[in-house]
């Protein structure tokens, strides 16, 4: 009985341990140096209603594109939370610092507030050493729609998912400052 225990745990280690690669997990790195705003004290607010992301951007996997016309979903670097979340929560952490005297959530604030929702239609590395953000926001301020297009295209400097995160989130956070900027010029 013990020989057969003892097979059969070799079996399972040896499967256990094939040349599989580990799975890598990765988070978008969110800033926390905002100022607490209490909702009273904001002059304004601003509900970060969604962010939404294609189907292909949306499974575990972090996105590269191999051609022009070709990508691939990793099956070994994966996302730590759903991509649209931690979109959304940097964003409005990236937010929230750079528009000092606003409360800017997640969720509802009230009825003065302004609410914007964004769509994330590129959010991958590419085969030329580049990684692409784009897509569009849609701000509603007081009755009116303000809808924006943007597309980044920033260089990667050395090789490899964890640089290729890193850089993804620094143009998520070029981005935010570009709403911020815009939402800063309205009355």
């Amino acid at each position: 009985m013990k020989k057969w225990l003892v097979t059969a745990a070799a079996f399972w280690l040896a499967a256990c341990s094939s040349g599989e690669e580990s799975k890598r997990y990765y988070q978008l790195p969110v800033i926390q140096n905002a100022a607490p705003v209490s909702v009273s004290q904001a002059s304004r607010q601003l509900w970060v209603e969604q962010v939404t992301v294609p189907d292909y951007l949306a499974g575990n996997g972090v996105v590269y594109q191999t051609s022009d016309v070709q990508y691939t979903i990793a099956n070994n670097n994966l996302w730590a939370s759903p991509l649209d979340q931690q979109l959304r929560n940097a964003l409005v952490a990236n937010l929230s610092a750079q528009l000092p005297g606003w409360v800017v959530a997640s969720q509802p604030l009230g009825a003065a507030q302004d609410t914007l929702n964004v769509t994330v239609t590129g959010f991958h590395g590419r085969y030329d050493g580049r990684v692409i953000v784009s897509g569009e926001w849609l701000l509603n301020h007081q009755g009116q729609l303000i809808k924006r297009p943007f597309h980044i295209e920033a260089l990667q400097n050395q090789d490899g998912y964890d640089e290729m995160v890193k850089v993804l989130a620094d143009a998520w956070k070029q981005e935010a400052a570009s709403i911020a900027q815009a939402l800063n010029r309205m009355p």
